[in-house]
C-alpha cells in the first residue's frame, strides 16, 4: 500500500500540471492574437456603397433625345399652370363667399341702393351687381330708356353683370380640362417614343439585352406615370371648382332678383 501511495502522488501532480498547461494555453493565445486583431479591425472603417439609378429621372433628362425633353418640358409646364389655376379660382371663390356675407342685413337696410353698394369692398361683386342696377334705374329716365319698361331696361342691366361675373369666375377651367384630357395622351406619346428607342436597341445589338432595353422602357414607363400625374389633378381640380362656381352663383342670381324687386320699387 505504501508503495502504491507513493506512484499515486507524482502521477495525480503531473496530471494536475499538464491540466493547468492545457487550460493556460488558449488564454495565452487570446491574449497574443487580441492586441494584433484589435488594430485590424480598426484599419477596416465601414464604408457605405452608393449605387446611382441609371434608369431614373435624371437619366432621363440625361440621356433623352430632344423630342424626351420636349415631351418632359410641355407636361411641367401644363402641371405648373394647372397648380396655378387651382390655388387662384380658390381665392377668387373665397373672396366672393366672404362677400355674400358680408352682403346681409345692413344691406337691406341701408336708406339707398347707393348708399348701400358704396359701403361695399370695392372689389366686392355685389358691389359690382348693385352699382350695375342703380346706373340703369337713372339711366332709364332718358329719351331711349323711355322707351323700354323699368323691368325689362333694370333685368337686363343686371343680367350682364351677373353673367360677367359667372364668365370671370369661368376663367381657368378651359385650361384644366384641356390638360386633363391631352395630358395621358402626351405621355402615351412619351411612351410610344421610349419603346420606338428600345426597339431600336434591340435591332442596333442583335440581341434583346436587359442592359439594351431597361433604359428606353424605363424613359417611357416615367413619361407615363408623368402624363397621368399631370392629369388627375386637373381632372379633380375643374369638377371641384365647377360645383363651387355654380354654389357661388346660386348666390349672386339671388341678390340680382332681390336687387331686382328694390329697385323696381323706387327705392
Amino acid at each position: 500500500m505504501s508503495l502504491l501511495h507513493l506512484v499515486r502522488a507524482p502521477l495525480a501532480a503531473a496530471l494536475l500540471a499538464l491540466a493547468a498547461l492545457a487550460a493556460g494555453l488558449p488564454t495565452d493565445a487570446r491574449a497574443q492574437a487580441a492586441p494584433t486583431e484589435a488594430p485590424a479591425a480598426m484599419a477596416a472603417p465601414a464604408t457605405k456603397e452608393s449605387v446611382s439609378n441609371p434608369y431614373g429621372l435624371d437619366a432621363l433628362w440625361a440621356q433623352g433625345d430632344f423630342v424626351a425633353r420636349g415631351t418632359l418640358i410641355i407636361m411641367i409646364v401644363m402641371s405648373m399652370g394647372s397648380w396655378y389655376i387651382i390655388f387662384t379660382k380658390l381665392f377668387e371663390q373665397r373672396r366672393l363667399m366672404r362677400s355674400a356675407r358680408a352682403t346681409g342685413d345692413e344691406f337691406w337696410n341701408a336708406d339707398s341702393v347707393k348708399d348701400a353698394a358704396a359701403a361695399l369692398d370695392v372689389r366686392s361683386a355685389f358691389r359690382f351687381i348693385a352699382e350695375s342696377g342703380v346706373k340703369a334705374s337713372e339711366r332709364h329716365a332718358g329719351r331711349l330708356g323711355e322707351k323700354i319698361d323699368l323691368h325689362t331696361w333694370i333685368g337686363m342691366s343686371l343680367q350682364r353683370a351677373v353673367d360677367r361675373i359667372q364668365s370671370r369666375l369661368g376663367n381657368g377651367l378651359a385650361f384644366l380640362a384641356t390638360v386633363g384630357s391631352t395630358a395621358p395622351f402626351i405621355g402615351l406619346f412619351g411612351t410610344v417614343w421610349g419603346i420606338y428607342h428600345a426597339l431600336s436597341a434591340i435591332g442596333i445589338a442583335g440581341q434583346a439585352s436587359i442592359d439594351k432595353v431597361a433604359g428606353p422602357v424605363g424613359e417611357s414607363l416615367i413619361m407615363t406615370a408623368f402624363g397621368l400625374a399631370v392629369a388627375v389633378p386637373a381632372v379633380m381640380g375643374y369638377n371641384w371648382l365647377l360645383r363651387r362656381n355654380k354654389a357661388a352663383m346660386e348666390q349672386v342670381r339671388s341678390f340680382g332678383s332681390e336687387l331686382h324687386t328694390v329697385l323696381l320699387a323706387g327705392r
